[in-house]
């Protein structure tokens, strides 16, 4: 790690927040003659890859000059006045469990931008793609480091438009009628969370998180904390996406481009989690342990429902789409991330925060993957890319099967990072999908003293036998689309490009790293939790 004053560490915060807004603005702007390159639509491609890098940079930089001996401690800290009346506060700040999500979505934008430079999504004006990729960033980024509720619910809601549009103008088939999906269904939870946060504010008399945290719900009756738990819980839930609230995200997750399910995916519902954790546990404990149980059965349920889904979506003739069965899948894997923060421990929030880098990761690596096998083939249409399984019966209502990929004989590589994102996204020990999902379960085995440990125990069971749904549907993946009869006779397919390895090496690394190293992010997680459950008392 490196020496870098606080007042370098501040700049270097508020240039990873507000920097994209900046390059966003840019990118609306006539290229100057000597950058224009081959053409504007290349020069504007260029100006994103630049100004993300250098987000990027900046945040690793944030990174290494983070004080890892107190990462419970809030560090780079800027707080000014903003609204007097209202007590509203620019006030920024990273810790343990913030840090790890600004250095991904630092990282998974600059990998969508190098992605996009050489494979830009059909659609109109480069530009604007460019500026709502940049806002998307700065709405996300400045969500994980503010530190003042009503702030925090503007940059919640600034990544809503670019994602919109970025479905809207730049999917797949059925894209308007996904985004609008997304967007009311995203809308109607944020006003429900406002009227919480509303509440919080006006009753303790600050939007301050800090001070909020640290008085641990002291200031706010239990009847005020619960009513404020169901009302920020909504909005949270319907990012996270929590079942039944999750119906908008496999119609947005099939219609968007590549990119922009690797953002919605790896970024955008970390939003919700995150909320839960910093807004929820520390400010209102008592809501929390009315609700967490409630909490722990939805998380459960959308486990096993996830799970399911994506068995239906993987059975032969089923015309199951891969984008959606790993949209499908997001759905399970977040509820391992709210079984965690649920059991309201150490053990399980940490859990939570774990899968949650790790899906970022994985699922992020799935959609790039899957991105690329449909510009090969141009289609996502599991029947259409899988090798006809001679062993199961025919149905004259199912449909006729395809010819098959079998990957590994027609793009070797490109199969063998299909099988790799597969078996992280099933948990493989030593891999980073394993970490998170074991410590929830760990969590739920001891949750919160005052939390009935029977039940959480039953939704332990619950979410272990969801694990072995999950191995089932990934493997059966697998099988299909990169296993066949011929694979040595398969007529061959463009296998992983340049830009194409360059964008996924880093997903790959990090989630080995993850999974044979995982105190790296624990051990700055872990102090920073134990001080949230606590009320900001060690």
């Amino acid at each position: 790690m490196i020496d870098i004053s606080e007042s370098v560490m501040q700049f270097l915060l508020a240039l990873i927040v507000v920097g994209p807004l900046v390059g966003a603005a840019a990118a609306l702007l006539p290229a100057p003659p000597g950058l224009k390159g081959k053409s504007p639509d290349q020069a504007v491609l260029r100006h994103g890859v630049t100004v993300t890098g250098v987000i990027l940079v900046a945040a690793i930089v944030l990174a290494l000059g983070f004080d890892h001996d107190h990462p419970s401690k809030m560090q780079a800290t800027t707080d000014i006045s903003w609204i007097p009346a209202l007590d509203v506060r620019i006030h920024l700040g990273i810790d343990g469990i913030s840090l790890p999500l600004l250095v991904l979505t630092a990282l998974l934008t600059f990998l969508c931008a190098l992605y996009s430079y050489f494979k830009m999504p059909k659609g109109p004006s480069p530009k604007a793609f460019v500026a709502l990729i940049l806002l998307l960033e700065s709405g996300t980024l400045a969500t994980f480091a503010v530190l003042d509720l009503l702030l925090f619910f503007l940059a919640f809601e600034m990544v809503l438009i670019p994602m919109y549009f970025l479905i809207a103008r730049w999917g797949g088939e059925q894209r308007a009628e996904a985004a609008w999906k997304f967007i009311l269904f995203t809308l109607l939870g944020s006003v429900v969370m406002l009227l919480g946060i509303l509440l919080i504010g006006l009753k303790s008399g600050t939007f301050d998180m800090v001070a909020l945290a640290s008085d641990n719900g002291r200031g706010l009756s239990t009847s005020v904390q619960g009513t404020a738990v169901l009302a920020i819980g909504i909005g949270l839930a319907v990012k996270t996406p929590m079942w039944p609230l999750h119906s908008w995200l496999p119609d947005a997750h099939t219609a968007a481009p590549t990119v922009g399910s690797v953002l919605l995916a790896g970024v955008l519902l970390k939003m919700g989690t995150y909320g839960f954790v910093r807004i929820l546990l520390p400010i209102t404990p008592d809501g929390m342990h009315t609700f967490a149980p409630y909490l722990a059965a939805f998380a459960v349920v959308g486990i096993i429902y996830g799970s399911l889904a994506c068995l239906a979506l993987a059975r032969p003739g089923a015309k199951g789409d891969l984008k959606r069965l790993i949209a499908y899948s997001s759905v399970g894997h977040m509820g391992f991330v709210l079984l965690g923060i649920s059991t309201m421990s150490p053990t399980g929030v940490n859990g939570a925060l774990f899968a949650n880098i790790a899906h970022g990761l994985i699922t992020g690596l799935l959609f790039f993957l899957v991105g690329a096998l449909k510009d090969r083939t141009g289609s996502t249409d599991l029947d259409k890319l899988s090798s006809p399984d001679r062993h199961l019966p025919r149905t004259g209502s199912a449909a006729p099967l395809g010819d098959g990929m079998a990957l590994y004989g027609k793009a070797p590589r490109l199969g063998g990072l299909l099988a790799f994102a597969a078996v992280a996204s099933l948990g493989l020990p030593g891999l980073a999908g394993f970490w998170g999902e074991m410590l929830a379960l760990f969590g739920a085995f001891k949750p919160a003293a005052d939390l009935s440990r029977p039940a959480f125990l039953t939704f332990m069971s619950i979410a272990a036998f969801g694990t072995l749904l999950t191995a089932a549907y990934m493997l059966a993946v697998v099988r299909r689309v990169c296993m066949g009869p011929h694979e040595a006779e398969a007529p061959k397919l463009a296998d992983v490009r340049g830009y194409e390895f360059a964008a996924w090496t880093p997903l790959v690394a990090l989630t080995v790293v993850g999974g044979l190293w995982p105190a790296a992010l624990i051990g700055l997680t872990d102090p920073a939790v134990q001080k949230l459950l606590a009320g900001g008392i060690q």
